[in-house]
């Protein structure tokens, strides 16, 4: 199956950690990395910190805006520009990063199973 047929909905769960490599990016969000670093050129708000080297490192907000351009793009068949604009808030309906879908909530509830189970080994010891 081709990158581009994988929907959202079935993409990796995103590990609860602070920076993520291009690579681990690539693998999360099943996009290729040089279409990552041509992302960052057409959508401003996709700006990942880097580091030595010129190194990427993406934060979870980054890899939940991927995603998002990722579903605009390949799911819904917007152009780059019609992409941009939806998430610039241009059009009619503005959709926000942050807008909760049923990826991110399983997301979220994964990451605070994780972080419970953290906790309850915290307690224990």
């Amino acid at each position: 199956m081709q990158e581009a047929q994988i929907p959202n909905s079935e993409l990796p769960a995103i590990p609860s950690k602070r920076y993520f490599t291009i690579g681990e990016v690539s693998d999360l969000c099943c996009v290729k990395a040089y279409i990552l670093r041509y992302w960052e050129q057409e959508f401003p708000s996709l700006k990942p910190m880097k580091r030595r080297g010129n190194r990427r490192y993406y934060q979870r907000e980054d890899v939940l805006m991927i995603r998002q351009i990722r579903g605009l793009l390949y799911e819904e068949g917007y152009t780059i520009s019609g992409a941009r604009q939806k998430l610039l808030g241009s059009m009619d309906e503005p959709v926000s990063v942050a807008e909760p879908t049923e990826v991110l909530a399983t997301d979220l509830i994964e990451q605070v199973i994780v972080r419970l189970e953290n906790v309850l080994v915290t307690l224990k010891s």
